[in-house]
């Protein structure tokens, strides 16, 4: 009789995984899809396009406030078991969400829905790592979110659409579905971790002692400020200055869209080989295209161009970041790693706002960019001043692990200690 098949633990990693990017993809389309459905909002419940528009901030403040509040109420717990109580409150959102009779009661959706969203991200990093070698962990988070860069392809489009087709609580109805199949993902795909507890609050708050921890989180929030500052007002920047047509901006969100998709994975594979030099590099990239775009931004073709390798530049930053305060926070990294996904979110409302400042006081829908560029090279700088702190470390140690050796004890210039060796003579002791 033959043997029943060993399961590949390869392949078992690789579900587990797709698991996580199933939830991922939830969340990601979650919070962005609301950004084509204000017009029907605002109708259904007779508030103006602004009111409506506080949806999409009262879900980054409910991220902010969440990310770290969640993590630390899990802190006690198996990360599996976190995972899957974050769906559900995921789902519990949105759900309130698609019922909402009142704006009042859709906002509460949104902020319940919110609270999950960095604590998911930030424990199931976590996790994603946990499932490789230390030499694939960066590409295993990139593929993580992989489901968030998916659902800007995909999933905000398509669910823009079912809104406005079939109204907006369908696409909520729909995003509620998503969470119960990737709940049902976690339940069955991720193992339980070795331990079934965490490190606990107090290790997990220790962590935020490193300074490297914090020049990680600033690294973060000034990269991710360079993208909003820019992609915020990409719409008026190419209808406006570029000459699209309104209709033309869908189709250039899915370009950027699939660039953040490559990107996301570049970024992954790039970081395993070397991270910190990586960071340097994509962060140096996505500066100097910001920069082009002030430029490239009056021409259709060049547009078009710059925003899928904008899209690409500004999401390749996303796992390498991430690795880099899970790194940094080793041994208890998933309050860290939560509270670098807050990062994200408070770097979006700084680069939106800084870069509505230069349209306010009338430099025009390319300003944006210049704000963006220098954003970026900020990140960048905190980048090189956290790399150079590394290396100083990294010398300070050598010379401690190997102090100078007295000139008596190295070996005579007239004689090679392999020759010794060979002849087979012993050095003469003294």
């Amino acid at each position: 009789m033959p043997a029943a098949a060993t399961p590949n633990p390869q392949a078992k990693r690789g579900v587990a995984l797709l698991a996580l990017a199933i939830g991922a993809f939830g969340i990601g389309t979650t919070e962005f899809v609301i950004m084509g459905l204000l017009p029907e909002v605002a109708t259904d419940f007779g508030v103006r396009i602004p009111s409506a528009g506080l949806l999409i901030s009262g879900y980054a403040l409910g991220v902010v406030v969440g990310a770290p509040l969640l993590t630390a109420i899990g802190s006690k717990v198996s990360r599996k078991t976190v995972l899957i109580a974050l769906m559900g409150v995921f789902i519990a959102g949105n759900l309130l969400a698609a019922i909402a009779p009142s704006y009042g009661v859709l906002m509460t959706g949104r902020i319940v829905a919110a609270l999950s969203h960095g604590a998911f991200f930030g424990v199931g990093s976590v996790v994603a790592a946990s499932l490789v070698p230390k030499a694939k962990q960066a590409s295993a988070i990139a593929l993580m979110f992989t489901g968030l860069t998916i659902a800007n392809v995909l999933g905000v489009p398509g669910g823009t659409a079912l809104g406005q087709h079939f109204g907006w609580r369908s696409t909520f109805w729909a995003v509620t579905a998503l969470g119960v199949i990737g709940l049902l993902g976690i339940i069955f795909l991720v193992p339980r971790q070795d331990t079934s507890e965490g490190p606990g609050l107090r290790s997990e708050l220790a962590v935020f002692k490193n300074l490297q921890v914090w020049l990680a989180l600033a690294m973060t929030a000034l990269g991710f400020a360079g993208v909003f500052a820019s992609f915020t007002y990409i719409a008026p920047m190419m209808t406006e200055v570029a000459g699209f047509s309104a209709g033309a901006v869908t189709w250039l969100l899915v370009l950027f869209g699939g660039g953040l998709v490559v990107g996301n994975l570049l970024g992954g594979k790039a970081a395993d080989r070397s991270l910190m030099p990586s960071l340097y590099v994509i962060l140096a990239v996505l500066a100097a295209v910001l920069v082009a775009f002030v430029f490239t931004s009056h021409g259709q073709l060049s547009s078009a161009v710059t925003i899928a390798l904008f899209g690409a530049a500004g999401f390749a930053t996303v796992a390498p970041l991430q690795k880099r305060v899970m790194d940094k926070a080793q041994g208890a990294p998933a309050l860290a790693s939560a509270a670098n996904i807050a990062a994200f979110n408070l770097g979006n409302a700084i680069g939106a706002y800084l870069g509505g400042l230069t349209i306010e006081h009338g430099l025009g829908y390319t300003a944006p960019n210049w704000v963006a560029a220098a954003l970026a090279t900020s990140g960048l700088a905190v980048a090189l001043l956290s790399g150079l702190i590394d290396r100083r470390q990294r010398i300070s140690t050598t010379h401690q692990s190997h102090p100078h050796h007295p000139v008596h004890a190295q070996p005579s210039a007239r004689t090679n200690p392999d020759e010794r060796l060979v002849s087979g003579t012993r050095p003469v002791s003294r």
